[in-house]
C-alpha cells in the first residue's frame, strides 16, 4: 500500500530527527552487533574456503532469521480484524522498526562530539570520537585530519545510515532494510582485508559491495541537487564526484566522498589512501556544520526523489499484475 509505505518512511525520519537512537540495550542494530560477535569466532577456521563458508552463514543465518521475524509480525498483523486499528498499529512498528535503521541524529551527534572536543583544545578527545566512527586508526591524526574524517564519515553514513536502508525499504519492505543493516554491519565489523578477517568477512565485504553500488551514486546525485538547494558549490561538486569517485579503494564510498568534498571547495585525504577534491585541506568546523545540512536534506530529498518514486512504480505494477 503506497501510502502506508510513505507514512513508515516519513514517520521513521522524523523519529531519527527528534529523538536519535536508543541506547544499546534497546537497539536491534546493536543486538545484530552482537549476534555477528558471537558467530565470529565459531565460523573461523584454518581452512580458507571453510572460513569463507562461515563467514557466509553469519549473514545468511541472521538475516533469515530477522527476515522470519518480521514476516511473523506481519502475518500477526494481517490477522486482527480491525481495519483502521490494524493499520495504525502497522504504520506505527513499521516507522519504529524502520527508524532502528537509519541514523541521521546520530551521526550529527558524533560529529559534534569531535567539534566540542576540539573547540576544547583536546585532540585526543576528538581523535577517540573519531574513533567510534571510521575505521582508520585516529591516534596520529593532526586537527586537519580529524576533521576531514568527520566530514568522510558523514558521507559515507548517508549512505549507510540513511539512503541504503530507505533504498531497500523502498524495493522490498522491512526485510530489505534490515538485510541491507545486517550486511552493514557485519561489513563495519569483520570486513577488514586483514589476517584475522580477511576470509571470515569477505561474503560481508562482497555483500555489502553489490548492495550499496546503486545508492551510493544516486546519493551523489542527491547531495549534489541538495549542494543546490544549500547554495554550495553544486557545479563542484558535481565535477569532483564524476573525476574523483573512482579513486578510493572501496567501489562505493568515494562518490558521496567526492561529491561533498566539492560541494564544500575543500579536499579529504586519508593518508597513504586517497585524495578527493581540488581545494585546501584546511578545515574548520563550519565545513563539518555545513555537511551536516547537506546530509540532513539528501536525507529528505531521497525520501521524495527516489523512494516515492519507487514504491509508487512498484505499487502500480502490482496493482496491474493483479487486475
Amino acid at each position: 500500500m503506497i501510502v502506508e509505505s510513505l507514512l513508515v518512511i516519513g514517520f521513521a525520519v522524523l523519529l531519527d530527527f527528534k529523538f536519535g537512537d536508543p541506547k544499546n540495550k534497546y537497539h536491534p542494530t546493536a543486538w545484530i552487533g552482537t549476534l555477528i560477535a558471537k558467530l565470529t569466532p565459531i565460523a573461523k577456521n584454518k581452512n580458507s574456503a571453510i572460513e569463507k563458508f562461515g563467514g557466509a552463514c553469519i549473514v545468511i543465518i541472521i538475516s533469515t532469521f530477522v527476515s522470519l521475524l518480521l514476516f511473523a509480525l506481519d502475518i500477526g498483523l494481517s490477522l486482527l480484524t480491525l481495519d483502521y486499528v490494524t493499520l495504525t498499529i502497522s504504520i506505527i512498528l513499521g516507522a519504529i522498526l524502520l527508524k532502528s535503521t537509519i541514523a541521521i541524529h546520530g551521526m550529527e551527534k558524533h560529529a559534534k562530539s569531535v567539534l566540542k572536543s576540539l573547540d576544547d583544545e583536546n585532540l585526543d578527545m576528538a581523535r577517540n570520537h573519531l574513533s567510534m566512527i571510521v575505521k582508520r586508526n585516529t591516534k596520529t591524526l593532526d586537527k586537519n585530519h580529524v576533521l576531514s574524517g568527520v566530514l568522510e564519515s558523514i558521507s559515507e553514513n548517508t549512505v549507510d545510515g540513511i539512503t541504503g536502508p530507505l533504498f531497500y525499504y523502498a524495493l522490498f519492505g522491512l526485510p530489505g532494510a534490515f538485510v541491507y543493516r545486517i550486511v552493514n554491519t557485519a561489513d563495519s565489523m569483520i570486513g577488514y582485508k586483514t589476517e584475522i578477517f580477511k576470509n571470515v568477512g569477505w561474503f560481508a565485504a562482497t555483500c555489502d559491495s553489490i548492495l550499496n553500488y546503486i545508492p551510493s551514486r544516486l546519493t551523489g546525485l542527491v547531495m549534489i541537487i541538495s549542494a543546490a538547494i544549500l547554495q554550495n558549490n553544486w557545479k563542484e561538486s558535481y565535477k569532483i564526484m564524476i573525476r574523483d569517485g573512482k579513486n578510493t579503494e572501496s567501489p562505493n564510498a568515494g562518490y558521496p566522498m567526492a561529491a561533498l568534498a566539492g560541494a564544500l571547495e575543500t579536499k579529504f585525504e586519508k593518508i597513504n589512501h586517497y585524495k578527493l577534491g581540488d581545494g585546501e585541506i584546511i578545515l574548520s568546523n563550519q565545513h563539518v556544520l555545513s555537511a551536516i545540512s547537506i546530509m540532513k536534506l539528501t536525507s529528505v530529498l531521497f525520501f521524495g526523489l527516489i523512494t516515492i518514486p519507487i514504491i509508487s512504480i512498484l505499487s502500480l505494477i502490482g496493482w496491474w499484475i493483479h487486475a
